[in-house]
């Protein structure tokens, strides 16, 4: 059993780093005051080839797995960029897995490349007002008409559809009273986002400015049958395969974040004199930071070990979970000490950690509630009845 990274893995954290520490901390609160999507660190992650980390070497990916793009992620959040700089780029890693596993090879060569470039942007449209994170009941209807199909409905929660080219849609085509299974009857599209067909809504909100959050209003979108992924009805299933990922790059993104906080606190504490001493020399102010670290380090482990397991084909379901959870409530409590060591400079956005605060509430959040993690690691692992 061996914990240290691979030097091609330090590679790609020193790699990233450098790029990161071209965006330091004034453009990230830019970003933050004035919005706009981070176009320019974007771009140059895509022009090092970075956006493709996952993406099979055929189509201009690197080929490497989610341990290494975990890795990325927590560098990228670590660096300051927090959860505005990660969210530019998260959709690239993991949202078209299912393109990778279950498209046709006419299709990954034609969607993989241009997203692996950065001459186009996706966002991920599953989430709607009335259903939450009950997705086999989606409203949002793909109707098959001769060679296309005609979309209606809602989606809410969706990042960068203000920038996006593509969206990767999951719409349901047959009615869920149809259907024998509720997971059955849903179907997965990446088509490009007709912004005559789509009404897009930004929604003003807490943190990561930089990065939108949108709602969207399909109003007779049409979809080429040959941008569905895989069968019709089958989408539930093919989605399934970018879930895992997902919540162990967030759970990356969140140590990362938590550890800049933790590290601007620390020196903080060393440096900040309160009655002839550094404040860092007072228990109260120690114990929360130690206690902090060890709980992230206790996350990134989890984090690692998911990622490992996804990597060689294993279940990785419950140690996904797992890592999103531990990593999101240990960010979180580094981000909320790190305020109370600056006390009232804590609360002033020159120090940063107040938006890294704000941020903390995403994986929080997103992208499935910590409360459905706890039910999901009951019923699946500890065998206890299904509570919902």
């Amino acid at each position: 059993m061996d914990f240290a990274l691979t030097p091609e893995q330090e590679a790609v954290r020193d790699a990233v780093a450098r790029i990161c520490a071209r965006f330091g901390d004034d453009y990230w609160l830019a970003r933050d005051r004035e919005g706009g999507f981070p176009a320019e660190f974007h771009q140059a992650l895509a022009r090092d080839g970075w956006l493709g980390i996952c993406m099979p070497e055929k189509y201009g990916g690197a080929g490497l797995g989610v341990v290494e793009a975990a890795i990325m992620m927590e560098t990228i959040a670590r660096s300051g960029a927090g959860m505005s700089g990660a969210s530019a780029v998260h959709m690239n890693i993991f949202g078209l897995m299912p393109v990778v596993v279950f498209g046709t090879e006419e299709q990954k060569a034609r969607m993989l490349p241009p997203l692996i470039a950065g001459r186009e942007r996706a966002c991920f449209a599953v989430t709607e007002p009335n259903t939450g994170l009950d997705t086999t009941r989606l409203r949002t209807r793909a109707e098959r008409r001769g060679d296309r199909y005609v979309v209606h409905g809602q989606k809410v929660w969706i990042s960068t559809a203000q920038v996006a080219e593509k969206v990767l849609l999951l719409a349901r085509t047959t009615p869920l009273e149809q259907v024998r299974r509720r997971t059955e009857g849903l179907s997965l599209f990446y088509t490009t986002l007709d912004r005559s067909r789509v009404e897009v809504r930004e929604i003003e909100k807490m943190g990561r400015k930089a990065v939108d959050s949108n709602q969207l209003f399909f109003d007779g979108l049409e979809i080429p049958v040959e941008d569905r992924i895989g069968e019709e009805g089958r989408g539930f299933a093919y989605i399934l395969h970018g879930l895992n990922p997902e919540r162990i790059l967030v759970a990356a993104e969140a140590v990362g974040l938590g550890r800049v906080a933790l590290e601007r606190a620390s020196r903080y504490a060393r440096e900040r004199q309160v009655f002839g001493r550094p404040i860092g020399q007072n228990q109260a102010i120690q114990h929360p930071l130690a206690e902090c670290w060890m709980e992230l380090e206790a996350a990134w482990l989890m984090a690692m070990q998911a990622a490992w397991r996804y990597d060689r084909g294993l279940e990785c379901g419950a140690e996904a979970n797992a890592a999103k959870y531990l990593a999101a409530e240990a960010g979180f409590k580094a981000c909320q000490q790190a305020v109370m060591t600056h006390g009232g400079f804590g609360y002033a956005k020159e120090y940063h950690v107040e938006r890294y605060l704000r941020e903390a509430m995403i994986p929080r959040i997103a992208p499935v509630s910590p409360q459905l993690i706890l039910c999901f690691i009951a019923e699946k692992v500890l065998g206890l009845p299904k509570s919902y």
